[in-house]
């Protein structure tokens, strides 16, 4: 009976040493799964580790930032220290429903995943909780697989946070212009005041940019860009029932 080469060796390779390698195939699967738990497990202990009032978390863009040696720019403010008109604008632009659900809005979950199944354009749908989770934990990009692990970040945000923190954290790490994170840093990027003095229509225009700040100026915006802001400006006036979490 003919033996092939690579039967010749294993045949040929002493007990100890087959135990030893399959010992060592075995620790590196084992790494590799302590490594997938941990990267999956970590988030979720931040989450606990930012309710610390005086921990700043920075987002992976940020870490990107430092890491391609560009640094950015970031002034950590209070939400006590942002014009309510700011919070107003970008919960009417992002997210109205935020005082209202628990991270996601399964309702409009459902619709774009229907959307998506008949093969139509969708919306971004995101809530702020998901947004900061993306931010904080996740990367850009549409993925099924980012969004699977987005979904319950965002949740036990919601969870764990009070709306405030939660809000504060968003309007610190959001970003509004290449290497400009936060809103004190963008407003005085954009419009040369800090976040606490904002008007409606500085607010408005910062709102709508949030989507895509690259291509979104607030500080010098084309027309598209204020015909949104007027939209957003007019819903913020009329927004008392839907900040209540924030400032009751």
């Amino acid at each position: 009976m003919d033996i092939s080469p690579e039967r010749e060796d294993s045949i040929a390779m002493p007990a100890h040493r087959r135990l030893f390698a399959w010992l060592r195939s075995r620790s590196i699967m084992t790494r590799i799964v302590l490594a997938t738990a941990g990267f999956l497990v970590l988030p979720y202990v931040l989450i606990f580790v930012y309710l610390i009032p005086f921990i700043h978390p920075v987002s992976t863009l940020m870490l990107r930032d430092i890491v391609l040696l560009r640094g950015y720019d970031r002034q950590w403010v209070s939400l006590d220290d942002i014009s309510p008109v700011l919070v107003q604008s970008v919960m009417m632009s992002e997210d109205g429903q935020y005082c209202f659900h628990g991270g996601v809005d399964w309702g409009e979950m459902q619709e774009l995943v229907a959307e998506t199944l008949d093969g139509e354009a969708t919306r971004g749908g995101s809530t702020i909780p998901m947004q900061t989770a993306k931010n904080l934990f996740l990367w850009n990009g549409r993925s099924f697989v980012r969004k699977a692990l987005e979904l319950p970040l965002a949740v036990a945000s919601d969870l764990v946070w009070t709306k405030r923190r939660l809000m504060e954290i968003y309007l610190n790490i959001a970003e509004w212009g290449p290497g400009i994170y936060g809103i004190e840093a963008a407003a005085r990027y954009h419009f040369k005041v800090p976040a606490s003095k904002l008007s409606r229509r500085q607010a408005a225009l910062l709102a709508v940019s949030l989507p895509n700040p690259i291509d979104r100026n607030a500080g010098k915006p084309r027309r598209g860009l204020r015909t949104l802001a007027s939209v957003i400006e007019r819903r913020a006036q009329g927004s008392g029932d839907y900040i209540r979490c924030l400032y009751d």
